[in-house]
């Protein structure tokens, strides 16, 4: 089979195009910009032109544009796209319908939105792992040598999404009332406390809509049906719910006991935490994850039931996951044999208390989960899953 992959620079790409090459497909790739995105004449004439030259069978992308849907359905050649974000805007727009599309979402509670009203050009397929790759980085020299490594038992890599590129446009409300203010504090405070389930774009009332929308106003995209209640939970109020709590649980942690922060942040101070710069994802993260005792995962509060790459990642290093609730876990995962999860904040440190001083559970833990990664959740089962679909 052929493909032609479309590259931008996300995470995932060397791990698919070893996939595909263990499967023996041929693979060609061609750049992607995501700025693209909704609709650019140029690029839709030099990919149609890719298209006649390599004849793919299929075109696949990480994440899913809308100006690849159109050439897809315009050149009759099935679109495979694999999401990994959340939120993720362009799946309102009016191509996720086009027959071309095949997309599957990481989200399973996402993923049956679109499915509930009958859109059936996508399905639900978590994340994955090269366990190969990562088995076979079991040289710790160079990282024992590197300014990365861990000095203590518990590690979180991610952002705090207090960085400038990465955090919402809370920030913008600059003019609300204090009612709205209040209101949102409110639900922001209650979600905090609330595992596995979202309610924040439910309780966005009309006039806290109208007062939303005077202060910051918002467009929805010319050929989306996304709705504006939608923009300002996800991007707005659910990135600040997560910087927040990221930033508190840190914290709170950090009271009790040390621990490695990797992130792009600046600013962030504790005495008990020792602040990295991020590292790199193929090469520094998984030794990372392989050498801490306890590896942290904190989801964005946009994702609804999914667990995120990192998940994959570290259990596919060997490492032990300790993790806020996902109800997709519970699809692929048992809680106690596999990974651990908390659901609040003395919680988390008494698991983190319980487990560094049972190490052989711990361990056993992780490599229960690390057989279940390598035996049915790797990249090669993931494009058999995806390729199932295709006609």
């Amino acid at each position: 089979m052929k493909v032609l992959f479309l590259e931008w620079n996300g995470y995932g790409n060397k791990d698919m195009l070893n996939a595909y090459k263990h499967l023996g497909h041929q693979v060609a790739t061609f750049p992607y910009s995501t700025l693209l995105c909704r609709s650019d004449p140029d690029y839709e004439r030099s990919l149609t032109n890719e298209i006649h030259k390599q004849s793919p069978d299929y075109i696949f992308t990480f994440n899913h544009y809308p100006v690849v849907a159109k050439v897809c359905n315009n050149k009759g050649i099935p679109y495979v796209s694999w999401i990994y974000d959340s939120p993720f805007v362009p799946l309102y727009s009016y191509t996720t319908i086009f027959p071309c599309n095949f997309i599957f979402i990481f989200d399973k509670d996402f993923c049956f939105e679109f499915q509930k009203n009958g859109i059936n050009t996508v399905h639900y397929l978590p994340m994955a792992a090269n366990t190969d790759r990562l088995d076979a980085m079991a040289n710790y020299s160079d990282f024992q040598n590197s300014p990365y490594v861990n000095k203590t038992d518990i590690s979180f890599v991610g952002s705090l999404y207090t960085e400038e590129a990465r955090k919402g446009f809370f920030d913008r409300f600059k003019n609300i009332t204090p009612y709205t203010r209040g209101y949102l504090d409110g639900i922001m405070a209650s979600q905090k406390n609330v595992f596995g389930y979202n309610f924040i774009q439910e309780l966005l009332t009309p006039d806290i809509m109208a007062d939303l929308q005077h202060s910051c106003p918002v467009e929805k995209n010319y050929d989306g049906v996304e709705s504006e209640e939608y923009i300002y939970a996800q991007y707005f109020i659910n990135r600040q719910i997560t910087a927040t709590e990221r930033t508190e649980i840190i914290q709170y942690i950090a009271q009790y006991f040390p621990m490695d922060l990797y992130t792009s942040a600046k600013g962030f101070q504790h005495p008990n935490v020792i602040l990295h710069e991020p590292i790199d994802y193929y090469n520094i993260a998984p030794y990372v994850y392989k050498s801490s005792k306890i590896n942290l995962n904190m989801s964005l509060r946009s994702i609804k039931s999914g667990m995120p790459l990192r998940v994959f990642d570290i259990m596919g290093a060997g490492g032990f996951l300790l993790s806020n609730f996902q109800s997709d876990f519970l699809d692929f995962f048992t809680p106690g044999d596999d990974f651990a999860f908390y659901d609040s904040q003395k919680d988390l440190v008494d698991k983190i208390n319980y487990y560094l001083h049972n190490e052989a559970e711990r361990q056993q833990m992780a490599i229960s989960a690390h057989k279940k990664i390598q035996a049915q959740h790797t990249f090669i089962h993931r494009i058999k899953e995806m390729e199932s679909y295709l006609p």
